[in-house]
């Protein structure tokens, strides 16, 4: 699996190493591949070799077997060799730390950790990086590094059992020869849709080719599963794992291998390597290949930063917030009581900015939907979307996203959807009011939550969404600069 900086993880971006999870990936997707009849439980493991040197001896000669027959699969040329080693399980763990903390900032670790909270999509005791070093070293089994353009394989697992990771692994190693997988190691903030969209290009890619590997020969689906039982391979943390995150780490292989098939019926090889230059420009061009064909780009959807707007909230005295009511503030609740006179100060900052696509769209819907067929539908039409997170220095948080539609028909859809999931997402929610404007054609729809009041706006083919505003605060100016 190649190095990578950043994954999805349906609504926020969530920044993290993708070279570590392989063995997780790759071993639940080949067992989804794997004939029922070949039950890992009912196969012997002979016992693997001990010897560090003839381990390293080994896997030198199976790595240039594997790459060979990699390349001939996949119809790339080998421009140099590819160094491979075995590492035990304590020098892969500490990698794995090493590159979590050096790719994903405290700052980017807490955005993520908030949005999440925010939109419930994990729980509120949810700590982002003890679960990302859980899943990351729960087993880790081999992995391409493009800037040491190394292939490392676990010393604990028996080589011929991982010829199917490692023909994944080694596509790596060619896309890097003919396509630079380090220029995508520092994909600017902002688009995490798009990000992984090419990642679902390259793991697709890679996945592809492991299948035919395996369909090749018969006996590699049954020599693989043996290896998995003697290993006592465990998905523990990944089937524990919160949906979005496990979805979302899944997708660049599941969704990214039924794209990359699309394009191989197309065009053949030839059609999978020139997506390397004409990338998908985003998650709906993966989950509809013909809209990809079609060069169906997204609208770049912009979000003002309001930060300003919630600070003018932030510094005014709560006890003045009932006089707001009348002149368009959102307060109709009584104000909490004033601390010996004094205003209530506090400052906002905004975290996160990003977009996310048809795929975060339908996880966030389906999060509290249940209905993936109506998630789906809700989610399809998608043109284009952005979305802003705010905390203040008092603990609150607030959510903003403006999405873009193909439709007017498809925006009401989604705003039928979203106004569902908030009645989901918060048991006992007040429906303050809901508002139709026929000379504007505008609908709004309000909710006063234990969490802040939660905003939605359809205005032709437009969404706009606040979840959390504080009491005090004036939606109109909000959306105002929005719109």
């Amino acid at each position: 699996m190649r190095k990578s900086k950043q994954i999805r993880t349906g609504a926020p971006p969530v920044r993290s190493n993708l070279a570590w999870l392989s063995a997780i990936l790759l071993i639940v997707l080949v067992l989804a591949l794997a004939p029922s009849q070949l039950a890992v439980s009912h196969i012997d493991q002979q016992p693997a070799a001990t010897n560090a040197a003839a381990r390293n001896a080994t896997l030198v000669a199976a790595t240039q077997e594997v790459l060979k027959e990699t390349s001939d699969l996949r119809q790339l040329s080998i421009l140099r060799p590819v160094q491979s080693s075995t590492q035990s399980r304590a020098e892969i763990e500490r990698a794995v730390v090493k590159n979590l903390d050096e790719d994903i900032s405290p700052a980017d670790m807490h955005a993520a950790e908030v949005t999440l909270k925010k939109l419930g999509l994990v729980p509120q005791n949810f700590q982002y990086r003890a679960f990302m070093t859980r899943l990351l070293t729960e087993q880790v089994a081999g992995y391409y590094e493009p800037k040491t353009r190394q292939f490392h394989l676990a010393d604990w697992i028996d080589v011929d059992g991982q010829k199917p990771i490692m023909a994944h692994e080694l596509t790596h190693a060619l896309q890097d020869q003919h396509f630079d997988l380090r220029r995508f190691e520092h994909w600017p903030k902002g688009d995490s849709d798009a990000e992984l969209a090419a990642h679902a290009l390259i793991e697709g890619d890679a996945t592809l080719v492991m299948v035919l590997y395996v369909s090749s020969n018969p006996m590699r689906a049954l020599t693989f599963l043996k290896s998995l039982g003697a290993t006592g391979v465990s998905t523990k943390e990944l089937d524990q794992a919160p949906r979005v995150l496990r979805e979302s780490l899944l997708f660049p292989y599941q969704e990214g291998l039924n794209w990359t098939r699309a394009l191989y019926k197309q065009g053949g090889w030839q059609e999978v390597s020139q997506a390397f230059t004409t990338l998908p420009q985003s998650t709906e061009q993966v989950m509809h290949p013909e809209k990809y064909f079609a060069h169906e780009a997204p609208v770049k959807v912009t979000l003002p930063d309001i930060t300003s707007l919630l600070n003018s909230a932030g510094r005014s005295d709560m006890r003045s917030v009932p006089s707001a009511v009348a002149d368009g503030s959102l307060s109709q609740q009584s104000t909490p009581p004033a601390v010996s006179g004094r205003a209530t100060r506090f400052t906002w900052k905004r975290l996160a900015s990003d977009v996310n696509g048809e795929w975060g769209t339908y996880l966030l819907l389906d999060e509290f939907l249940k209905s993936p067929t109506e998630s789906r539908r809700a989610a399809a039409g998608w043109a284009g979307d952005r979305y802003a997170v705010y905390e203040s220095s008092n603990g609150q948080v607030v959510y903003v996203s403006v999405s873009a539609w193909d439709t007017e028909n498809d925006a009401r859809e989604f705003y039928a959807a979203y106004g569902k999931r908030t009645e989901l997402r918060y048991p006992g929610s007040d429906a303050m009011n809901s508002a139709l404007d026929q000379q504007k054609q505008v609908l709004t729809k309000r909710f006063r939550t234990s969490e802040g009041t939660v905003v939605i706006e359809l205005r032709g083919a437009r969404v706009l969404t606040i979840e959390g505003l504080p009491e005090g605060t004036r939606v109109e100016s909000i959306f105002k600069l929005l719109r």
